[in-house]
């Protein structure tokens, strides 16, 4: 027999019989026996350890020997424990009842009400207040299977997994006491004490402490909400690394994209490949194959095909940059504004305006947007340069403009004829996004020509040099210029014009590069060496100096 007896107490006839609610029976057909000691050496089978009491009931269960008392079975490293058991020699198997345990060395403990355990297939079936210990992991259940041939725990109806950090509950479940790797499936929910991660499947590690998402899944917290249907995050350190065009909103921003990487701890996240970050209480959106959003600063740069998108009005305007940051200031607890940046190769368009430039700031505290080194801007058949030129707005619509130095309005005609105004400075006002009048000062020169009215065939052209010129403009043309101070000025009949005079020598029409639509702020076409403006290099005006009046005193 492969049953080993180590301790009985048995005195026949006379012994009260102690057992199981399951195992009560009539003394009168009790046998008693003591089991000799056999060699336990042999791993394929269960041996029993210990029983107060030890009996067969051939009326009940001819294949069963009852044991009742402090009941100890071992199969191999495993040992077994409980109240009574009905122990099956034939088939290598054992149900235990009250008080059930099972530990294999010091790390793993299996306690449960029931186990049904086959020693053939290494199987227990721990029913009812099931708990398992595993290190710092504890599982707990009604119905759980534990399968040691690939040291497996899986229970199937509504279980609990918490470790030092983590609660993790599912309808369904399995855990791996080797490599520590759980998963999840229907209704799973991990709380951490920063976030809840809702999912229909999950797999965690409970030494890595490491959730991976293979499915839909939510993690809410106070501060943003996460949604990933493939990624990893490390509850430990709170960092994510989310594929699937994952999603990372908060409050009214929203970050997407085919990849996302993520820090809760440091409160920024960066987003790889057709990244949208969408400003929806600024009605702005940023997209590019690489952004970076800071959620304590609220602030953001991309880069790699960059774009941002203003749609507060009817019409978005597109602008496209190399690197696009948008930063926000808060100077007190009750406001914020934002400012956007762009460096390098800045284009924009919309339907009515158009711009180029080298880099450009927009600042929401005063509604201006400023543009430097060799900027252009476009307005229907006008167009608009200078060293540098600031556009205000009114709820994203441009009320007026200002060109610092080397200001250039040019107009075109027809093919080969442009009306130019050039100046040291000009202001340009706006009515329902057209120009109506601009206002220029500082060595002023013109280029205008004449046409009857309703005729768009010019007749003659007109040179001025003065110090102040008012353009007004109607249709998105030139309608009439006025003069306040004196002028020079000379009248060519058409076919007079003596060569040169008709363009002014900082002329410039650069309509190639202007942007013509939405996608072709995407192709960048710079300025000739030529073309770009020449900077004047301003000398630096003495500080006064008090050492006369020291030597004096």
């Amino acid at each position: 027999m492969a049953i080993m007896a180590v301790s009985t107490s048995l005195m026949a006839q006379s012994v009260q019989q102690v057992a199981a609610p399951q195992l009560v029976m009539s003394e009168a057909v009790v046998d008693t026996m003591l089991v000799a000691p056999t060699d336990s050496t042999n791993e394929r089978y269960v041996y029993l350890l210990h029983a107060d009491e030890t009996r067969y009931n051939r009326a009940i269960n001819s294949e069963a020997q009852i044991l009742v008392g402090d009941v100890v079975f071992r199969h191999d490293s495993m040992y077994m424990y409980c109240d009574s058991a009905l122990f099956y020699e034939a088939s290598n198997s054992l149900d235990a009842y009250g008080n059930v345990r099972m530990n294999q060395g010091d790390t793993l403990f299996l306690y449960g009400d029931r186990l049904h355990y086959n020693g053939d297939e290494m199987l227990a079936k721990v029913r009812e207040n099931v708990v398992m210990i595993d290190k710092a992991m504890t599982l707990t259940t009604d119905s759980l299977n534990y399968d040691r041939t690939i040291n497996l725990g899986y229970y199937f109806n509504w279980g609990t997994v918490e470790d030092t950090l983590n609660v993790l509950t599912s309808e369904w479940g399995e855990y791996d006491t080797q490599t520590n790797d759980a998963v999840f499936n229907y209704e799973v929910t991990l709380t951490h004490p920063n976030f809840v991660l809702t999912s229909d499947t999950l797999r965690y590690n409970t030494k890595t402490q490491v959730a991976t998402i293979v499915g839909p899944s939510n993690i809410n917290s106070a501060r943003n909400h996460i949604y990933s249907t493939l990624g990893r995050y490390n509850t430990a350190t709170e960092q994510a690394f989310l594929l699937n065009r994952s999603v990372l909103t908060n409050d009214d921003k929203r970050l997407v994209g085919d990849s996302i990487y993520y820090d809760r701890n440091g409160g920024y996240g960066e987003a790889f490949n057709h990244v949208e970050m969408d400003d929806f209480s600024g009605k702005t959106r940023l997209t590019g194959d690489y952004t970076y959003y800071n959620e304590l600063s609220d602030s953001a740069f991309a880069t790699r095909r960059a774009v941002a998108i203003d749609y507060s009005q009817g019409d978005s305007m597109f602008i496209h940059g190399d690197t696009l940051r948008l930063l926000s200031r808060f100077p007190d607890t009750d406001s914020v504004y934002r400012i956007v940046q762009a460096y390098r190769k800045v284009r924009i368009y919309r339907e009515d305006v158009q711009a180029v430039c080298d880099s450009l700031v927009f600042n929401s505290l005063d509604s201006c947007m400023t543009m430097y080194f060799d900027p252009v801007i476009w307005n229907g058949s006008q167009q608009v340069l200078g060293e540098v030129i600031r556009v205000y707005l009114n709820d994203s619509t441009v009320e007026w403009a200002h060109v610092e130095n080397q200001a250039l309005i040019v107009e075109q005609v027809d093919t080969n004829k442009f009306n130019q105004i050039a100046g040291r400075d000009v202001k340009t006002y706006f009515v329902n996004g057209n120009i109506d009048r601009s206002d220029i000062t500082g060595n002023v020169m013109v280029v205008y020509y004449y046409t009857e009215e309703g005729d768009s065939v010019a007749f003659g052209m007109n040179t001025t040099e003065c110090s102040y010129l008012t353009a007004y403009m109607k249709n998105r043309q030139v309608d009439k210029l006025y003069i306040r101070e004196q002028s020079n000025g000379v009248f060519y009949p058409i076919t007079q014009i003596p060569p040169g005079k008709d363009k002014l020598s900082n002329f410039a029409w650069l309509n190639k590069l202007r942007p013509l639509s939405k996608y072709d702020i995407m192709v960048w076409r710079g300025k000739s060496e030529e073309q770009k403006l020449k900077v004047a290099t301003r000398r630096e005006v003495p500080l006064p100096s008090l050492k006369g009046l020291i030597d004096k005193e």
